[in-house]
């Protein structure tokens, strides 16, 4: 054998063994699922409304369709991490009128595995005057168990609208118990029953160390994307829920008393009074090209798809149970067209420190909210 031959044969043997050596795959998630039907307008609001993408926290997956879908015979794809297999099969078609239907993805190492349950959950567009939220309805996480997410019931079942950053906290806090996480619930509201506490808390060594010292309690209507809140924090908070209606006025009953020492994000004190954030906005859900559209932490109150916004001045320390009204200010032409068939979300947003989101505000500040109304203009 000749040394050229003897080189050629040893990178083979070297390259073949890299080959060999390299890890399969362990992961095992549902990236983005999508459903194609013949006539999309029929079951969908909006065409986008076909296509959900997962973030990595998530479990179920939700088709919002509308209530005279035909949902005998669908067949949702799926797009997976690279190398796993999901059974049912992608593609394979199911009666989904009778509830979830649940997929199981592999990993491509064989030694992990998912479950997750797909839906298509119809959706009834409300005409009352009244959209009311008074907080009643929660529960701990359905992944660890360890935290409060609150719900809204419905003809179709709860409808987990709300979010809060509780994912985050969990993250730096793991040993923590559900009780001492910066958004609960609490005893004591307008009436006697549950109300919502939002309290600003020290994240502990590890907040500090990745530059976000403390974490405001808040609520919001959206979703919390967990498995970016350390490296983005502010697109974790996914703002806005789909409406239908016209917000004319935002109403409630608020306490809150701001934490004894501001601190900024380096955590030198400054010479301020920490101060809680109220306000909703109403926003277009696509662009102009017609991609869905989601407003983060970074944009939800300068927007130019915004249309409508309601914003209290300040939150003034009270100990007693006080009301607030907002009117929803008109920045821009409702299509109403549009708003019938959810092309626009409605974001509402609660949170202890009004600087919370950069990361600035004063350890203790609480806020607790109750009983809170949009009220709307009627359209039939």
């Amino acid at each position: 054998m000749t040394k050229i031959h003897y080189l050629l044969l040893l990178s083979a043997v070297l390259l073949s063994s890299c080959f060999k050596d390299e890890p399969l795959n362990a992961e095992c998630d549902i990236l983005e699922a999508s459903v194609a039907v013949e006539h999309p307008e029929e079951m969908f609001f909006q065409k986008s409304d076909s296509l959900v993408r997962i973030n990595s926290d998530e479990s179920t997956i939700r088709f919002s369709v509308r209530r005279t879908a035909d949902l005998t015979r669908l067949a949702p794809r799926f797009r997976i991490t690279e190398g796993a297999t999901i059974n049912p099969e992608s593609g394979s078609v199911h009666d989904f009128s009778q509830g979830a239907v649940d997929y199981t993805v592999t990993s491509q190492d064989g030694q992990w595995s998912r479950r997750y349950q797909v839906l298509f959950q119809p959706i009834t567009v409300t005409v009352t005057d009244t959209v009311k939220f008074d907080f009643e309805h929660y529960q701990l996480d359905a992944n660890y168990q360890k935290f409060y997410v609150w719900y809204e019931p419905s003809a179709e079942g709860p409808q987990q609208l709300w979010a809060t950053g509780n994912g985050g906290f969990f993250i730096a806090n793991q040993s923590k118990p559900a009780d001492a996480y910066p958004t609960v619930p609490a005893d004591g509201g307008v009436d006697g029953g549950q109300c919502v506490k939002l309290m600003t808390l020290d994240t502990g060594p590890l907040g500090r160390s990745t530059g976000r010292p403390i974490a405001a309690g808040n609520l919001f209507l959206g979703t919390f994307n967990a498995a970016i809140a350390l490296k983005d924090a502010l697109h974790a908070t996914e703002m806005g829920v789909p409406f239908t209606q016209q917000p004319q006025k935002l109403t409630g009953y608020y306490k809150y008393q701001p934490g004894p020492e501001f601190k900024d994000k380096q955590q030198n004190l400054v010479n301020r009074t920490d101060s809680a954030d109220i306000y909703a906005v109403l926003y277009r859900n696509h662009d102009a090209e017609g991609r869905p559209v989601v407003l983060y932490g970074d944009n939800v109150l300068t927007s130019p798809l915004i249309v409508s916004k309601a914003r209290i001045e300040r939150v003034e320390p009270v100990g007693e149970w006080t009301p607030f009204e907002i009117l929803f200010q008109q920045l821009g032409i409702i299509d109403e067209e549009l708003l019938a068939g959810r092309g626009y979300n409605l974001a509402l947003v609660f949170s202890a420190s009004i600087h919370g989101d950069t990361f600035e505000g004063a350890i203790g500040s609480t806020l607790f909210i109750d009983q809170v109304r949009i009220i709307c203009t009627r359209d039939e």
